[in-house]
């Protein structure tokens, strides 16, 4: 059932984009840009340094690449709003994200995870593709047509892709038991250090780069949050969900607490251009 779930999933993130998103795109192309770039070779790059440095399983190490180099998540999008951060960059950061994931992270994970396991370059760009573009521009062409024509799908999207996010963790966990029994509090620490780092460095690199505060706080969430469902059904297609598995089986519940908790952080203390814009 993992694949029709993320399918489903993913047809619901299509059915929430629209024209705006290409807009903003066009109004903000270097904080788009930057973020892409970011989410793109930062966690990447941290997941194949934690994969070496750690001596794991080659399939679990490569299962902690393969959560660095999937897009973000439907999940910073209300992170982003719930931590003042700039929510209309990061709708478009995650949309263009998960449509360059076809190539990207297949490109990558060839790249990074070829010394662990062999990737099949060319499956993984059509697993990916099935599993992620097909679905979002059929949500995308949905929304287009039956926009505010049907209500009650619009609150059941969000209920199916909680559900379905929620039955991968179990089945993944289940599945992987004897192997995380084996390196579970390790992966645990991996995982942590992976996801905070990730928002470490997209905060600060942005700040060097001189954007908005509210800019910042997006790019840091677009960086650290990863679409960890599309890691565990890719999983799933190589052959390994008790194994590669397991790093995307942790990374999700875990991103959703540590971004839950810098979200309600950040809502406490308002961007600095919003206090100046105050005191004006």
């Amino acid at each position: 059932v993992i694949i029709p779930l993320l399918q489903v999933i993913m047809f619901g993130m299509g059915c929430e984009l629209s024209l705006k998103e290409l807009i903003t795109v066009i109004k903000m192309p270097k904080a788009v840009f930057v973020g892409i770039f970011c989410h793109y070779t930062i966690m990447p790059l941290i997941g194949f340094g934690l994969a070496n440095l750690f001596n794991f399983p080659k399939e679990i190490a490569a299962g902690i690449i393969l959560v660095g180099c999937c897009p973000s998540g439907l999940a910073s999008n209300v992170m982003s709003y719930l931590g003042r951060a700039n929510l209309a960059l990061s709708i478009a950061v995650t949309a263009v994200s998960n449509l360059l994931a076809p190539i990207l992270t297949p490109l990558l994970m060839h790249l990074l995870a070829g010394k662990f396991i062999t990737i099949n370059f060319g499956d993984m760009v059509w697993d990916t593709t099935r599993v992620v573009l097909i679905p979002v521009l059929a949500g995308l062409l949905f929304n287009c047509l039956f926009h505010g024509k049907l209500k009650w799908l619009d609150k059941l999207m969000p209920v199916i892709s909680m559900a379905g996010i929620g039955l991968i963790i179990v089945v993944i966990t289940a599945t992987g038991r004897d192997n995380l029994l084996k390196v579970g509090l390790l992966l645990v620490l991996v995982v942590v250090i992976h996801n905070v780092t990730g928002y470490t460095f997209g905060y600060w690199l942005s700040r060097l780069l001189g954007f908005k505060e509210r800019d910042c706080r997006t790019i840091s969430l677009e960086v650290g949050m990863q679409n960890s469902g599309l890691a565990s059904g890719l999983a799933l297609l190589m052959g390994g969900i008790a194994t590669i598995g397991l790093a995307p089986a942790i990374f999700g519940p875990f991103m959703n607490i540590s971004g839950s908790s810098l979200a309600t952080w950040w809502h406490a203390r308002p961007p600095e251009e919003d206090k100046k814009h105050g005191a004006g």
